[in-house]
């Protein structure tokens, strides 16, 4: 993996972590313009984040997502990661690495666009709510698959969109997410992406937040766990489908 494809990746997955960090604290923080602009905002807000980090990081392939990295591992069709990017246990790792950097950077940077609707905000909830997911219903079963479900959709579709070229690029994958979102995100949040709550969540155990609570360690294999074990069934499935729709 070369160094301008390491820096494509960690600035791509910061944009995505600093605006889409940036939507929900827009819309939980207290005394800000989009306070109470409702799950459907936050949705739209995630999607054009995937939007934005999947143009800058164009020379790594735009993963942005560790489970979409692990997908394309263990789909057979798959022959590089990115352009001239082999396909190499190393280069996932670097990947994973860029990716890590890339969201705890991009939470960093919305808590300092945001700092002081942080500091007027009263419930630690709607602080830690900015940084990472939680259940709706708390549930260990029940909430990791939800996040298989939602993330094994995700893998599934953008392995499918590399056998069927639309020319949407990053706007399919945008509204791609904006669909499970609105569809699959009610339970967890919908985390889709280990980097999208790990990198956040180490981010908000750290900065100097006023009256910020726990950053809750007990849930937060869930939204890891489960987007990596979606991930490798979507990439597992792709192939399936792709030959299901070539002999139709």
């Amino acid at each position: 993996m070369s160094p301008t494809a390491f820096v494509a990746e960690l600035i791509g997955t910061t944009l995505l972590l600093l605006l889409g960090c940036g939507v929900v604290a827009n819309v939980a923080l207290a005394r800000t313009k989009g306070n109470g602009g409702g799950f459907l905002m936050v949705n739209f807000g995630w999607g054009l984040a995937v939007f934005a980090g999947v143009y800058a990081a164009a020379a790594s392939g735009a993963h942005l997502n560790f489970a979409v990295t692990v997908g394309l591992w263990v789909n057979p069709q798959t022959e590089a990661f990115g352009p001239g990017i082999d396909k190499t246990f190393g280069n996932a790792l670097l990947y994973l690495l860029a990716q890590m950097i890339g969201s705890i950077l991009g939470a960093v940077l919305a808590w300092a666009a945001y700092k002081q609707h942080f500091d007027e905000e009263p419930d630690p909830a709607n602080k830690l709510g900015v940084f990472s997911t939680g259940p709706a219903i708390r549930s260990t079963a029940w909430n990791l698959i939800t996040e298989i479900i939602g993330t094994f959709v995700l893998v599934l579709v953008i392995v499918s969109f590399g056998n069927n070229p639309s020319g949407l690029g990053p706007l399919a994958v945008a509204l791609l997410v904006v669909g499970i979102g609105a569809s699959l995100g009610g339970p967890t949040g919908y985390a889709i992406n280990p980097n999208r709550d790990l990198g956040p969540r180490i981010a908000h155990a750290f900065l100097p937040i006023k009256g910020k609570g726990s950053s809750d360690w007990g849930y937060a294999w869930i939204p890891v766990v489960g987007p990596i074990v979606g991930g490798i069934l979507g990439g597992l499935v792709a192939p399936l489908v792709h030959y299901a729709a070539t002999a139709a």
